[in-house]
């Protein structure tokens, strides 16, 4: 008999779950394999202007990356979501233990750690995006300050300024989309990347695929959060948060390597 918690059979029953519930075609109108749901925007190759020569040390300097393709999902991971997983996988999550209603299944799971963030999306079949995959993700190729475009919106996003003081449901703000149609790339929950911080890394990092320094006590948040001013909210601020305690305010989107071009 198959031993159903073994880490080869989550990760199968993630991706079938993954293809199974949506349709096989990407909104992006690409074909299904390069993003295999529509709940996945595909962003494709190329360069794109990362970083901010604003006086923040850790966001400048401004510099040029180049990015395979790669999808990434449209809406924060929810808490039905988070908990369909806990409960499928047989999974222990140190830093979730928040019991849900019908009412707030479509919140952002947020309390996570990044190592059960991580967890997440492997099951799913998927990854957690890299920093620089999070933010072109979050500005396009033409280097917007906010995933909408340059000019500050209270009404496209969940922060501070917004005075609701904690998370709505995904998607609940339609215009302040990114490029790639992202929900909530601005406010709503903080979200965890794949990369260690490193407030200095900009200086060193390599212009193709970087995926963060080595390894350093934190990892990366991006976006900033329902709590957090319109500054930590914009395409580029950098933040992080150390994963042995839970932060109230972090959440997390998975992505998918489509790996179907070269780099130049």
């Amino acid at each position: 008999m198959p031993k159903w918690n073994h880490p080869g059979w989550l990760l199968l029953v993630g991706l079938v779950i993954l293809l199974t519930t949506c349709d096989q075609t990407a909104d992006t109108g690409q074909p299904g394999e390069i993003c295999p749901s529509d709940q996945l925007s595909l962003v494709p190759q190329g360069f794109f202007a990362m970083g901010m020569n604003d006086g923040r040390t850790s966001n400048q300097p401004q510099h040029r990356v180049y990015l395979d393709d790669f999808c990434i999902q449209k809406y924060e991971v929810t808490r039905r979501d988070f908990a369909r997983f806990v409960t499928i996988a047989s999974y222990t999550a140190r830093g979730w233990n928040v019991p849900y209603s019908e009412q707030d299944g479509e919140l952002p799971v947020t309390g996570v750690l990044w190592e059960d963030a991580q967890a997440y999306c492997q099951w799913a079949g998927m990854r957690l995006p890299t920093e620089a995959e999070w933010e072109k993700a979050a500005r396009g190729a033409d280097g917007r300050r906010y995933p909408w475009g340059n000019e500050w919106d209270t009404a496209k996003a969940n922060t501070a300024r917004s005075g609701i003081g904690g998370v709505l449901p995904v998607g609940s703000f339609p215009d302040g989309t990114s490029p790639y149609e992202l929900f909530d790339m601005a406010g709503n929950a903080a979200e965890w990347v794949a990369d260690y911080y490193d407030a200095n890394y900009y200086a060193t990092s390599p212009d193709h695929n970087p995926t963060g320094p080595t390894q350093v006590l934190d990892h990366g948040l991006r976006g900033g959060s329902f709590d957090s001013p319109t500054d930590w909210a914009t395409t580029y601020f950098r933040d992080s948060s150390h994963s042995a305690r839970p932060n109230p305010r972090a959440g997390f989107r998975c992505a998918y390597s489509a790996a179907v071009t070269k780099q130049p």
